[in-house]
């Protein structure tokens, strides 16, 4: 699939998924800004690695937390990249793992400032840009916890709930304008992000119990989806979210009857 000098801005873009994206999008050809938060060196380095591949790549530092920052990231982005054509909303965060009446409120607070509130952040701008040039695709990473309770973390799954019904509520507004607005809900992905789950034997056996096709996702299975939602073959896909989970949402076990 061709993204040819489509111009991609990615946040997160240094973690387990959002590299995966990064590559895949400058492989079909798009120009991308690494979007990521702390020392640069890591965004240098797949800066470098995707200019290898004949594309423009750019780090581009922001903590999404900050309308000012996102700002200040999405003109470098225009004056580097050019227009955008493409927002992945990947930046995330799970926080604190602790039972609601165990955990700080600005602990619970964390997820959704970076999830929700930083999604939306992210998303304002782009369609400060892709509304009046009626074009532009904005995917957001949800997870399957935004339909999935996740005990001891009631705050991310509140945060992806949210995002979801954000996707919904911006495909609305942004649709008349030929701007498409959609989510991808990752499951159990091989990401460093859960390596103390799925490296150890014991660990990886009761996930994949958890899992209807009994085995964890690759990040590259994640990036060619979002690729081709975000390209010409996603062209009358808006506002839902595409789950990504080798089967977790359907409850393997009551496969055989409950």
């Amino acid at each position: 699939m061709s993204l040819a000098g489509r111009h991609v801005v990615i946040t997160g873009a240094t973690g387990g998924l959002g590299s995966a994206f990064a590559r895949a999008f400058a492989e079909a050809g798009a120009h991308v800004g690494l979007g990521y938060f702390g020392p640069v060196t890591a965004a240098e380095a797949l800066a470098g690695e995707l200019q290898a591949l004949k594309v423009r790549a750019v780090p581009l530092a922001a903590d999404v937390t900050s309308p000012d920052e996102v700002r200040s990231m999405f003109e470098r982005a225009d004056a580097e990249l050019g227009p955008i054509d493409v927002l992945v909303n990947n930046a995330g965060l799970d926080g604190k793992r602790a039972p609601a009446w165990e955990i700080a409120l600005e602990d619970w607070r964390a997820p959704l400032e970076v999830n929700l509130f930083g999604a939306f952040a992210c998303a304002r701008e782009a369609l400060r840009r892709m509304v009046p040039r009626k074009a532009g695709v904005i995917v957001n990473v949800s997870s399957v916890h935004d339909v999935v309770p996740w005990g001891g973390h009631s705050a991310y799954a509140a945060s992806k709930a949210g995002l979801a019904m954000l996707t919904k509520t911006l495909a609305l507004e942004a649709a008349e304008f030929g701007v498409r607005v959609l989510a991808v809900a990752p499951g159990a992905i091989r990401t460093p992000i859960n390596e103390d789950v799925w490296a150890t034997a014991e660990g990886r056996r009761d996930l994949q119990r958890k899992i209807a096709m009994g085995r964890v996702g690759e990040p590259a299975e994640v990036a060619d989806l979002v690729v081709s939602l975000a390209g010409d073959a996603g062209g009358y896909v808006t506002g839902t979210t595409v789950y990504i989970d080798g089967g977790l949402c359907l409850y393997p076990e009551f496969r055989h009857g409950g």
